[in-house]
């Protein structure tokens, strides 16, 4: 069933950022995308969206930066926006009180990290999809919610950079390896995969807050 998004201004400060939230029927918990560079608009993060929707989550995809904003990496300023949006869709009661998790990718990933670890808490799970965790910083080591980091089989870089990521977390944590994919997971079947995965991480830890160990897997 197609679910249409309800548009909405996330007040930030002096700004507003443009969001797009969905609800399944009766929702078991509430995820936010956390866009970097690109626009909420990505067909990428729409269809892991869709996915994620398929498995009764609600989803909020917004824009961290303005469109003036929009060429600015900025990781420090990133995070601070998801943690006062995050704020801000709690006190208008848009997640009504339902577990919240971060999914992020590249910049966006970072961010999220940085963000859960302000505030602890509150984020229940993280997914990273393809992200760049060093940019995070120290922040990873106090990341307390679960995290799941996933990336393509045909980025060695970005996979050294999670794994050693996750050898500094002190959450709990799984790496999962999607072969022939790359950074961005744009594939269509990489796409399929990252759907299931953070649905399946998502559902768990929405559930249990009590993560198992942490471990690396192939799939395929």
């Amino acid at each position: 069933m197609h679910i249409v998004p309800l548009e909405l201004a996330i007040p930030i400060g002096d700004i507003e950022l443009a969001g797009s939230l969905a609800l399944p029927e009766a929702p078991i918990g509430f995820v936010m995308f956390a866009h970097g560079s690109h626009s909420r608009f990505s067909a990428s993060d729409r269809r892991v969206a869709d996915l994620l929707r398929a498995r009764g989550l609600a989803t909020l995809q917004f824009d961290l930066l303005t469109e003036e904003e929009a060429l600015r990496v900025d990781v420090d300023m990133l995070a601070a926006r998801l943690v006062a949006a995050t704020d801000s869709v709690v006190h208008l009661g848009r997640t009504l009180d339902l577990p919240i998790g971060y999914l992020g990718g590249g910049t966006g990933a970072a961010a999220a990290l940085i963000a859960a670890a302000r505030r602890p808490a509150r984020i229940a799970a993280i997914v990273s999809r393809g992200g760049r965790p060093d940019l995070a910083g120290v922040s990873v080591k106090a990341v307390r919610a679960p995290t799941l980091f996933i990336v393509g089989g045909e980025d060695p870089g970005v996979l050294e950079l999670n794994r050693a990521a996750a050898k500094r977390i002190n959450a709990p944590h799984a790496i999962e390896i999607i072969p022939g994919a790359t950074q961005l997971l744009e594939e269509p079947a990489a796409l399929d995969s990252v759907g299931r995965l953070a649905a399946d991480w998502f559902v768990r830890h929405f559930e249990l807050r009590d993560a198992s160990c942490p471990r690396e897997v192939w799939l395929g």
